[in-house]
């Protein structure tokens, strides 16, 4: 496999790695949403960076993971108000914004 990723896309393939552990991590056994989210966030990028048979539909994907982290985002502020100040879900949130911004930097480049 030759992988010729920009510093950028190594950069959101590693925001999106430490976003998944950190919501396997708080999912555990025990909350199969966290599970599914972390899971679902390693799909997205793998699809979006690692399988050369989708590299027509990387745009495509691309929104789908800016789609899917704006949504994990928006909820965490829904689902836990108005006890937000965890530092765990703060750094998760600051690294979630980032990888936002980053992806839609990485719109034009393929």
């Amino acid at each position: 496999m030759n992988l010729s990723l920009s510093t950028r896309q190594w950069v959101i393939t590693g925001l999106v790695v430490v976003t998944a552990l950190i919501h396997l991590g708080l999912g555990g056994w025990s909350n199969p949403l966290f599970i599914a989210n972390g899971i679902g966030y390693l799909v997205l990028v793998l699809c979006l960076y690692f399988f050369p048979q989708l590299a027509s539909q990387r745009s495509l994907i691309r929104w789908a993971l800016m789609g899917y982290t704006a949504v994990t985002f928006i909820l965490y502020f829904v689902f836990n108000w108005p006890d937000i100040w965890g530092p765990v879900g703060l750094l998760d949130k600051a690294v979630e914004l980032v990888l936002i911004i980053l992806l839609w930097l990485d719109r034009n480049d393929n």
